[in-house]
């Protein structure tokens, strides 16, 4: 019987290896000891699941683009991590916003008046808004570095401005 027309599985696609958290190009890897931590635990998991999917023969097709995705995402990460510049917080001046600061800043005018929003600024591999962990390269933690407590800026967010004070910075 001719094979022509049997339907082989679709193992010669390249599977799509999902990206890591952007970080510009020439910009330093910073991140805290507690988000290096978080490095070495997810490249644990990869590693633990690609031995899994390793052992895993009974749907070869799909064990093949699992393996391949998981070595993509274990390659990226070990690159993330071996460039990775870890910053002590404690070792950061306490009366100004550097990388490592828990922040919090009060709205002084605009549409937040009177609210107050705190936020830790961490490494894109660490970033979580429902966290209140923001990236150091996010526009807002951009705005915030080098000022000091007590300072008031002005903050942009679209086509709105707010007028906010550093109420409280901690490491």
């Amino acid at each position: 019987m001719s094979r022509a027309f049997v339907k082989e599985d679709d193992a010669g696609e390249a599977p799509i290896i999902p990206p890591r958290a952007a970080l510009p190009p020439g910009t330093l890897n910073y991140v805290t000891p507690s988000g290096l931590e978080q490095l070495h635990h997810e490249l644990m998991e990869l590693e633990e699941e690609r031995s899994r999917a390793e052992m895993n023969r009974e749907d070869e097709a799909n064990r093949t683009r699992q393996l391949t995705i998981l070595k993509g995402q274990i390659s990226a990460l070990q690159a993330r991590i071996a460039t990775a510049k870890v910053i002590e917080p404690q070792s950061q001046s306490p009366n100004e916003i550097k990388f490592g600061a828990t922040v919090t800043l009060k709205t002084l005018k605009g549409k937040n008046a009177g609210q107050e929003r705190t936020f830790t600024i961490v490494g894109v591999d660490e970033a979580s808004v429902a966290q209140g962990k923001i990236a150091f390269v996010a526009p807002i933690a951009k705005a915030v570095i080098g000022a000091k407590l007590g300072q008031v800026l002005l903050l942009r967010f679209g086509s709105n401005e707010e007028e906010v004070q550093v109420a409280k910075i901690s490491y």
